[in-house]
C-alpha cells in the first residue's frame, strides 16, 4: 500500500476501534456488531473481491452466513450509523473551507434481484453494463476528505413500478423514484440541516443541468460549481440576454477566474 509508510498502524487500530464503540449501539446485537466490524475490516484489506465470500475469509470463517446476515436480515441502524460518521469526519476534518461533493458510480452486477440493477450507464466500465447505481456525498477539506452519504438509485420502470419486483427484494412501500439530483440534495440538506458548515457543493454536468438542485442550493444560500452542458443558455447583460455557457467562457479574460 502506498500510504502505508505514513501511516502509524497502533494508532489506526486504535482509531478503528474508537469508531467501532461510537456506533455500537446502533446494532441491538453482539452478533451483528461483531460481523460490522470484520465486515469493515475486511473491506479495509488488500483482499482482492470484497464480496461476502473474500470478506468472510478475511474473518476466518468459513461460510459467508455472518456476513448475508449482516447485510439482509439483521437489524441495525444504518442511518444512525451514517450519522454518526458523518459527525465524526467533521470533528476530524472540519475547517472553514469544507466542500461537499455529489457523484454517482456504478456497481457491476450479475443476474436482475439486486435491488435497482438494470442496465444502465456506469463510469465504472464507461458503457452501459447491468449494474446498480449509488449516489454518493463526499466532505472535503484542507484536511482530507471522505464519504458521508450514500442513496441507492431506483430506476423508474424497471423498480419502482414494479410491486413484484420491489417486494421480493425487500424495498419499503415508502421509497419512491427519486432523480439522481434530487437523491444529491436529500443528502445535501440532510447535512446542513445537521449542522455541518459546507458553504460549496460541486459536481459534475448529472447534478449542473438540474435547474430544481441549483435553485435549491439558492434558497439555501449554498454557494455551488456545478458543470453544465456548453450549449447551455445563460444569462448575462443583467439577465436581459441569453448566450451559451461556451461563448461566455471564451469571452472571459484569464484574470476573471478564480
Amino acid at each position: 500500500m502506498a500510504a502505508g509508510h505514513s501511516v502509524d498502524p497502533a494508532r489506526w487500530r486504535l482509531m478503528f476501534e474508537l469508531v467501532m464503540a461510537r456506533i455500537a449501539g446502533h446494532f441491538g446485537r453482539v452478533e451483528p456488531r461483531a460481523s460490522a466490524r470484520a465486515y469493515l475490516l475486511g473491506l479495509l484489506s488488500q483482499a482482492e473481491r470484497k464480496n461476502c465470500w473474500q470478506l468472510a475469509e478475511q474473518a476466518g470463517h468459513i461460510r459467508p452466513w455472518p456476513m448475508q446476515r449482516l447485510l439482509r436480515y439483521a437489524r441495525w441502524d444504518a442511518d444512525a450509523v451514517r450519522d454518526d460518521i458523518r459527525t465524526y469526519a467533521v470533528d476530524h476534518l472540519g475547517t472553514d473551507d469544507g466542500v461537499l461533493i455529489v457523484d454517482f458510480t456504478g456497481f457491476l452486477k450479475k443476474g436482475r434481484a439486486s435491488a435497482g440493477v438494470q442496465r444502465q450507464y456506469t463510469g465504472t466500465a464507461g458503457r452501459i453494463e447491468n449494474s446498480q447505481v449509488g449516489v454518493f456525498l463526499a466532505y472535503a477539506t484542507s484536511r482530507g476528505r471522505a464519504l458521508i452519504d450514500r442513496r441507492l438509485y431506483l430506476p423508474e420502470q424497471s423498480w419502482c413500478g414494479d410491486l413484484e419486483r420491489r417486494q421480493a427484494a425487500g424495498i419499503p412501500e415508502t421509497v419512491q423514484f427519486a432523480t439522481k439530483p434530487r437523491l444529491a440534495w436529500e443528502m445535501i440538506a440532510a447535512a446542513l440541516d445537521a449542522g455541518m458548515e459546507a458553504p460549496w457543493v460541486t459536481g459534475d454536468e448529472a447534478y449542473g443541468q438540474d435547474p430544481q438542485l441549483r435553485a435549491a442550493l439558492e434558497a439555501r444560500g449554498t454557494g455551488y460549481v456545478l458543470a453544465v452542458a456548453c450549449s447551455t443558455r445563460v444569462r448575462i447583460n443583467r439577465e436581459r440576454t441569453t448566450v451559451r455557457a461556451d461563448t461566455v467562457a471564451d469571452r472571459l479574460p484569464a484574470n476573471a477566474w478564480q
